[in-house]
């Protein structure tokens, strides 16, 4: 079983989960919302449930993969396959089994397999990163990963706790927002280089300040709403300025590489919304400042990544034809269904919330009908892996 193609490098398993997922996780909690459906039966809310999918189901079905992917290229070695791949599957569907029916569990059996997969997969990689570290092609940035990582199972821990859920949820969100600048950083710069044969502006003095940020703030729950807001608009206003020296009108003429601005430019207005609510203690309707980061980033940057990967990394030419763009527009419009209409017309906001649902599902449901099949075989190219 091990030696099938699924299991030969981390996407594949893990970015086959992240879109069936992506499928079945909105609807759910769209049924939840609407009372058609009943919420797991825990000691958390429906609310900390969907929060805790969709952020350690889906999120880091995502995030595993790529960085299960990204790692071992990094510090160049073949990286974790096989067996130990087989492994961490079967430990994060045993958290989406816990999540589920673990109520009735003996609370130790819960936390087991609450954190078993997010244990294993944070030590494996960090691990990796650190064994490794001489041959680090990113050794000084990595750094951040490596302080990052271990922090979320602190947060996951948190968000299912009854007096800190709000906290770990803020925790969640930072440390996935600092991943993704991370990622932005590497992959828009070669993007940009490989595409237009541009440079967009790179300096350690100015991408470290922002990073450091980034970790900071993802203690905002434990921060006074005017240290935490004034954080988020510094952090905003440095994001902004490096954004001017990135080529923004470039970078819009392709849609696959749009998504990925649009995405950083989503995670600079969940900045300023998150100071503007702190500043002045004032709560946009619809959880903009979540929302905006999960279907404004996430929700955005992780199908391109996908159809990116999937393709490259196992022979194929990189290259969005019309079914991958429909996916990204369809992800453009559940944005403006989830974030902006609320704000239109709030009397509509179960109709808002639903169809936004529907919308990133029938994405990842296309998306999942896409690579899935590329994700089963073996490369186009011949080679192992």
């Amino acid at each position: 079983m091990s030696k099938h193609p699924l299991w030969l490098v981390g996407f594949r398993p893990f970015f086959a989960l992240a879109c069936l997922s992506g499928v079945v996780l909105p609807l759910f909690w769209a049924l939840m919302f609407a009372g058609a459906l009943e919420a797991p039966t825990a000691a958390f809310t429906g609310i900390q449930w969907h929060a805790h999918e969709m952020f350690f189901g889906f999120g880091w079905a995502m995030l595993a993969g790529f960085l299960l992917t990204a790692s071992k290229n990094w510090v160049k070695i073949r990286g974790y396959h096989g067996a130990p791949l087989v492994f961490l599957v079967a430990a994060w569907c045993l958290d989406r089994l816990g999540m589920a029916f673990g109520a009735g569990w003996p609370p130790a059996l819960f936390q087991i397999s609450n954190q078993l997969f997010l244990v294993a997969v944070v030590a494996m990689l960090v691990w990796t990163l650190l064994r490794h570290r001489e041959t680090d092609g990113y050794r000084r940035d990595n750094v951040f990963f490596l302080l990052l990582l271990p922090l979320f199972p602190v947060a996951k821990f948190l968000l299912l706790d009854g007096h800190w859920s709000q906290a770990g949820e803020l925790m969640a969100l930072g440390l996935f927002r600092l991943a993704f600048l991370i990622m932005l950083e590497r992959t828009l710069t070669d993007f940009m280089k490989n595409v237009f044969k541009a440079e967009i502006l790179r300096r350690p003095a100015l991408d470290v300040p922002i990073k450091s940020l980034a970790l900071a703030l993802a203690f905002a729950g434990f921060l006074p709403p005017p240290l935490q807001g004034g954080l988020a608009l510094l952090l905003a206003a440095l994001l902004i300025g490096r954004f001017a020296f990135w080529h923004p009108a470039r970078g819009f003429s392709r849609l696959d590489i749009a998504v990925m601005y649009l995405g950083y430019l989503a995670i600079v207005l969940q900045l300023l919304v998150v100071a503007f609510e702190q500043l002045a203690q004032v709560v946009w309707v619809g959880s903009v400042t979540i929302h905006l980061f999960t279907f404004g980033a996430m929700g955005l940057i992780m199908p391109a990544m996908i159809v990116r990967i999937a393709k490259g990394h196992t022979g194929r030419k990189v290259a969005f034809d019309r079914v991958d763009k429909a996916v990204l527009w369809l992800m453009i419009a559940a944005l403006a269904l989830r974030v902006v209409a609320p704000q239109l017309a709030p009397g509509a906001y179960l109709a808002w919330v639903s169809l936004a649902a529907a919308g990133w599902s029938l994405a990842f449901a296309i998306l999942a009908w896409r690579v899935i099949p590329f994700l089963l075989a073996p490369r186009v190219d011949g080679r192992d892996h």
